[in-house]
């Protein structure tokens, strides 16, 4: 990430006519976001990674989410902090546990 940035910075700005970083869903969640991971435990396949990251996908302002089952973190982007009480919800939703941040 941070070499992403070194380069946008160094070709100017992100919004330049020679390649504007609003084509790049992925640099539009990691520029500006808050990155936040959690420890969600239940996670056992790809469907599990999958459901959890549409509920938390629901939650206003969250720009990224990404699941993994194997390790159980799940990490999201989001424009502003979360209350940790909107991700619980959104994880239970999805029939998993949330333990905390990571």
């Amino acid at each position: 990430m941070t070499a992403e940035i070194q380069l946008t910075q160094a070709t100017g700005s992100c919004c330049s006519p020679s390649g504007s970083c609003h084509d790049d869903a992925d640099a539009r969640a990691t520029m500006g976001g808050v990155t936040a991971v959690y420890h969600v435990t239940g996670m056992t396949c790809g469907h599990c990674e999958g459901a959890v990251s549409e509920e938390i996908s629901g939650i206003e302002g969250v720009t990224s989410v990404k699941a993994v089952a194997a390790t159980g973190q799940v990490t999201v982007v989001s424009a502003a902090p979360l209350t940790e009480d909107a991700v619980r919800a959104a994880v239970d939703e999805a029939g998993y546990e949330l333990v905390g941040q990571a």
